[in-house]
């Protein structure tokens, strides 16, 4: 049996009759850049997520980017966040001049770990990034209160997460400034890069939809310093279609966890995702972790099995942030995990016989 890891192809042809037309409204108009379809989805983003606004932009990294721009997070400011994520968390914490500050994470969850969080607070701290790892939500009332407590602001890093909850509260209405990702692979992605800022300050919205269109306020008056940060009308138009169905995908994407963990369960060495009581998964990702992660991920892909590992080496050890000067040792968690962690295939349409071959395969 050969499976799919995504299968972005299936998802394509269940909608194909009315995204196809839709990219060729969008053609024919040639209204190419902040076209209508734009409006269209900020509004259904909104109304799907409860945020007062939501502003679509060109990635999920240019999300981050343009909420921290908007907080005003600069050199010589601090933002503390998981060394156990992908590297866009941490990178544009550094590429707007700001020091990465890592905490290391909880061993269950996967998430930072908040009972660390108040130790790393110094006078520079600006921010704190909390990312919903593999799409389930942080412990967001205990950052909270430490984030009012110091005065410091919290960015979601929802890039995995869209449609997860938290006390029934969405994912993308938490935080100070909640940012997600539209990319091909994840829960509810586009056909290239896409992204979007949630937020339900006035001023700090005006802010970031000047600031992803080069800081203007009127045609060719700049009062920011910004970024060429839109969506493509394309990739609007894509979402709009794939979003009316989304409840229904994610409601799958559950289903398929369940079933992998009802199957898994009983396997002693195999650790399964843990899912908190409080809060839902959008699981971009399921990961279990075992011990011989390297030669289990050869065998399944002989077997025709395909795996992912999410992340291999914790953003502490990465060359690029050497200049920080961490050193093995330091996120003892975050490194153990990064050792065993092994994402199997997820998506809305593995089939029980697919599910039932992954884990007789495992």
């Amino acid at each position: 049996m050969k499976i799919d890891f995504a299968n972005l192809q299936y998802q394509h042809e269940l909608y194909k009759d009315e995204i196809e037309p839709a990219i060729l409204k969008v053609a024919r108009k040639c209204n190419f850049i902040m076209g209508e379809e734009i409006d269209e989805l900020e509004n259904a983003l909104q109304i799907f997520t409860g945020a007062k606004h939501a502003i679509s932009c060109s990635s999920g990294t240019d999300a981050l980017l343009l909420a921290m721009m908007a907080l005003d997070i600069k050199s010589g400011d601090e933002v503390i966040t998981t060394p156990f994520t992908f590297i866009a968390t941490a990178e544009t914490i550094a590429l707007v001049g700001a020091t990465p500050v890592f905490v290391d994470i909880d061993e269950k969850t996967y998430n930072i770990d908040s009972a660390k969080i108040e130790a790393a607070i110094t006078p520079k701290t600006k921010a704190i990034i909390p990312v919903s790892l593999y799409g389930q939500p942080c412990d967001m009332d205990e950052i909270m209160t430490i984030a009012k407590k110091h005065n410091i602001k919290v960015i979601i890093d929802g890039a995995q997460s869209f449609g997860s909850t938290y006390k029934c509260k969405s994912d993308s209405n938490l935080g100070d400034i909640s940012c997600t990702s539209f990319f091909p692979a994840k829960p509810l992605g586009c056909y290239g890069d896409g992204g979007a800022v949630f937020v339900n300050d006035d001023e700090l919205a005006d802010k970031i939809k000047s600031l992803r269109v080069h800081g203007q306020t009127k045609r060719y008056y700049h009062r920011y310093i910004g970024m060429g940060g839109r969506l493509d009308t394309i990739q609007a138009a894509i979402l709009n279609v794939k979003l009316k169905y989304y409840k229904k995908d994610l409601a799958l994407r559950q289903e398929v966890a369940s079933k992998y963990t009802n199957l898994l369960s009983s396997k002693k060495d195999i650790l399964l995702p843990s899912i908190k009581e409080n809060r839902t998964s959008a699981f971009a990702q399921y990961s279990i972790r075992v011990k011989n992660r390297d030669e289990m991920q050869e065998k399944l892909k002989n077997l025709g099995v395909p795996t992912a590992v999410h992340y291999p080496l914790p953003l502490h050890l990465q060359e690029c942030f050497a200049y920080l000067g961490y050193k093995n040792g330091d996120f003892p968690i975050s490194e153990m995990i990064a050792n065993e962690i092994i994402s199997l295939p997820m998506n809305p349409y593995l089939s029980d016989e697919e599910i039932e071959y992954i884990v007789k395969s495992l």
